[in-house]
């Protein structure tokens, strides 16, 4: 452990914030000093801060200038200019996913149903390039909190293509459930999007991941995204659809499901399923077909514990998984969430790229490949599924 102490302010007050604070307890090769928190929702920073003992910064300017990493857990539509100014001052950025994205023309009609999706790949693709960008002229990294990359099974099957040189030939993952905790997510103007950007992210980056490694450990660079197809569906607010209180219904102007296949430079392909339509817990996973082995990377639910009981009073102040409706019957219980879905781990990544620095694998040129093929991922959908290459920057 090094003695020199890593300052950490988190811009933002909601529930990345609050699993980013709980990940940092967790640090164990740096020493970190949470110098606080900012938020322009004043009261929620208040509960923030308060009940975690922290200093509550009344801008964000005086946050970056007493950190030396900032935690960028705002809504998408905030990241792009707290990243730049945190990278003009030098210092390292940790951003929520996704990166950055298109969230409309400030107009008081825009809607996500309509506006032309060539418009957001266009427009997304810029605010990418600036970031990149101003991370160029920085002394500071940005560090893309993407923690499927850091999750101890995709961890160990990246060490498994790097040892046996394998060819990936085609992947499938998939990230779903009942609905998001964010209180923004539901309007493109907050989040980018639907679930193909708030949830799909993950998985397709896990996959963008292991190609990138892949191609690494054999030829000695990436293989990267070349084309995309998608389709994109609303399905909580069609007419016809019958709401029994399980699944979130708040959407405005998003899809609540998304299937994404990805084609990449060397021929082979994922598919990327993302929803707001799964019961029974958090379902994310992803499956790797090589051309020498098979993995199946459980994130969440896993049969690491199992438990049941007859009446879920029993377990009222017991926490078993994410998501989840009942705890009656049958639970897969994760005995230590986030170890099993990488918040930790990346966290201890991060702060030793920034004490040390070390090399990060979830960094600019990997959400650069995700937020490009996610909105050509758009542009595919609006094209009823039409394949659309994918702009690598």
């Amino acid at each position: 452990m090094t003695d020199k102490i890593i300052r950490s302010g988190i811009a933002g007050s909601g529930y990345a914030a609050r699993f980013h604070y709980d990940a940092l307890q967790r640090l164990y090769s740096v020493k970190v000093k949470i110098t606080g928190a900012y938020s322009p929702t004043s009261q929620r920073l208040k509960l923030f801060t308060e009940e975690r003992h922290l200093k509550a910064f009344s801008n964000l300017e005086s946050l970056i200038d007493e950190s030396d990493v900032i935690h960028v857990c705002t809504p998408p539509s905030a990241h792009e200019p707290i990243v730049i100014e945190a990278l003009k001052q030098n210092k390292h950025v940790i951003v929520e996913k996704p990166l950055t994205g298109y969230f409309g023309d400030d107009s008081d009609n825009f809607n996500g149903d309509t506006f032309p999706r060539e418009k957001g790949l266009e427009q997304a693709l810029s605010s990418v390039k600036r970031m990149i960008g101003a991370e160029k002229k920085s002394r500071g990294k940005i560090m893309y909190a993407e923690n499927w990359i850091y999750a101890p099974a995709v961890i160990k099957e990246s060490d498994i293509l790097r040892k046996t040189k394998a060819q990936i030939l085609w992947m499938h993952g998939e990230e779903s459930h009942s609905g998001s905790h964010s209180l923004n997510y539901g309007q493109w103007k907050f989040s980018g999007g639907g679930s193909m950007i708030g949830k799909g992210c993950h998985p397709l980056t896990a996959a963008l991941y292991f190609k990138q490694v892949e191609g690494k450990a054999r030829d000695g660079k990436p293989v990267r995204p070349a084309a995309v197809s998608a389709r994109t569906h609303a399905v909580t607010r069609m007419p016809g659809y019958m709401d029994e209180g399980h699944l979130r219904t708040t959407y405005k102007d998003i899809e609540d499901f998304a299937a994404i296949h990805i084609i990449f430079e060397d021929g082979t392909f994922a598919d990327i399923f993302a929803s707001e339509l799964v019961l029974g817990g958090v379902h994310n996973w992803i499956e790797v077909n090589t051309n020498n082995h098979r993995t199946i990377c459980n994130i969440s639910p896993n049969d690491a514990m199992q438990s049941y009981t007859p009446d879920e009073k029993h377990f009222k102040d017991v926490y078993t998984v994410e998501k989840t409706e009942t705890k009656q019957g049958w639970s897969s219980v994760s005995p230590d969430e986030s170890w099993f879905t990488g918040y930790q781990h990346e966290m201890e990544a991060f702060y030793r790229s920034a004490a040390f620095g070390e090399a990060v694998e979830s960094n600019s040129s990997l959400a650069a490949d995700a937020i490009a093929t996610i909105y050509a991922g758009y542009l595919s959908a609006e094209r009823k599924g039409s394949e659309v290459p994918v702009t690598l920057l």
